[in-house]
């Protein structure tokens, strides 16, 4: 395991906040989501904050490390190709999976457009220390990687979330990404003790750690990233911080940004809480070389990729297109999860294409939307979700304004082919197996 050089004290950099965080005093380094920044036009931004020394590392949100298939080739070109532009010391990425179905199935491909947790268990820990070997022979930087909040737990989970990350480490030599709000949401919506978790952890191989705000509704925490860091995420933080000096520390807000102050007033607190959390029970061993403990033997994970892509398939399906609920579920809780995931697939796509909002109004926009969505899987990208969605509109004989239709028609004419849909059925046959064919070519991914 390389040694992480300390970080200091960051916040995540948001084109919405950019100046804000360029103004800020004791900001030693910024996280920037890595999809969202292209090599060859770098933020300006971005490019001031480095030539100022600034460090700036691409944190990963699509590569779906814990998914049963081996990462994406090109996404892992990607994100080397963002770390060396940005002359990054580390990449991180989740302990997580977005995708499934496809190949292994035999089935559609299905994306959540969202961190999804993996089961705790032997089949996943395998195929997990697998995509981690790959993506780590792929990259030019050291990789951490991030526990996740979850609204749900698996059936029949082996190990704990401390035991689980462990055994990461020791099979792989990874970094962790410790984010405590999530250690808070998992205590509040899965009953685990964050205590018990760090006193598993192996804290020597923390690269940095994550802070962030949410909020609780009908006994779920949401972790939203919009909201102001509580008390009790700033209590593990101390906790963790009574373990084990954090090479670094981050303030996380993708949304609800409040003025530069309020920023400032959270990472002062946040510097706080570091500086007068006790130090008699910090550990003082080094990272160990544990990366070599595995790499000798050559697993034969095929068959179970197989099983955990059949597991994640079937959950995922439950969650997006409407499918019973797999055996051992809280469906209760997968409910609430698939109504998230249907939210947040409303607000990027009005982000990614912020016509929509526009042509049907702000009040139609978001029902029409999540009517389309709720059995209306995305299976590539949030760029080709509002290009369905739009097409979805215009076939079902919507807008019922003659003016937003035409408009709408002439948005999705020009993203997608010369050809708008028609009302008669033969015509929509035909606009249907070219939009098929349309699909097979690759698309611009988005987080």
């Amino acid at each position: 395991m390389q040694r992480i050089e300390r970080l200091g004290t960051g916040i995540g950099w948001r084109p919405e906040i950019a100046e804000a965080v360029e103004a800020m005093p004791g900001i030693d380094w910024v996280e920037a989501v890595a999809e969202n920044v292209c090599p060859g036009h770098v933020p300006d931004s971005l490019l001031r904050l480095r030539e100022r020394g600034v460090t700036v590392v691409p944190h990963g949100v699509s590569l779906g490390l814990g998914g049963a298939d081996r990462p994406d080739e090109g996404r892992l070109a990607d994100l080397a190709a963002r770390a060396e532009t940005l002359g990054s010391p580390l990449v991180t990425e989740h302990i997580a999976f977005v995708r499934a179905g496809g190949a292994l199935t035999a089935s559609q491909p299905l994306e959540a457009g969202h961190l999804l947790p993996v089961p705790r268990t032997r089949d996943a820990l395998d195929v997990l220390c697998e995509n981690i070997r790959i993506t780590q022979d792929a990259l030019p930087v050291p990789l951490a990687l991030e526990n996740i909040a979850a609204l749900f737990s698996w059936p029949g989970e082996e190990m704990t979330e401390g035991q689980f990350l462990y055994e990461l480490v020791e099979r792989t030599g990874v970094h962790l990404l410790i984010d405590v709000a999530n250690l808070h949401t998992n205590h509040v919506n899965r009953g685990e003790d964050p205590a018990k978790a760090l006193g598993e952890l192996p804290v020597e191989a923390i690269a940095y750690v994550h802070v962030a705000g949410g909020f609780e509704r009908d006994g779920v925490w949401h972790d939203s990233h919009a909201h102001p860091v509580p008390r009790p995420v700033l209590d593990i933080l101390a906790d963790l911080a009574s373990r084990v000096s954090p090479p670094g520390v981050l303030l996380e807000r993708d949304e609800n940004f409040p003025a530069p102050q309020e920023l400032e007033r959270e990472l002062d607190e946040i510097r706080r809480t570091l500086t007068t959390a006790p130090a008699e029970g910090r550990t003082v061993r080094p990272p160990s070389d544990t990366a070599s403990r595995d790499t000798g033997a050559v697993q034969d994970t095929g068959p179970t990729r197989q099983r955990l892509a059949l597991a994640q398939a079937a959950l995922l399906s439950a969650l997006v297109a409407g499918t019973p609920a797999p055996e051992g579920f809280d469906r209760a809780r997968l409910k609430v999860q698939s109504r998230a995931l249907c939210a947040k697939r409303a607000d990027v796509v009005a982000k990614v294409a912020p016509e929509l909002p526009e042509i049907l109004g702000a009040a139609a926009y978001r029902p029409a939307f999540l009517s389309y969505a709720r059995c209306r899987p995305m299976t590539d990208g949030y760029r080709r979700d509002a290009l369905d969605f739009a097409e979805h509109l215009l076939d079902s004989g919507g807008p019922g304004d003659a003016g937003a239709r035409r408009e709408l028609e002439r948005w999705w004419r020009e993203r997608s082919g010369p050809t708008p849909p028609a009302a008669h059925p033969g015509a929509r046959l035909a606009r249907a197996a070219r939009s098929v064919l349309h699909r097979g070519r690759p698309a611009l991914r988005s987080a």
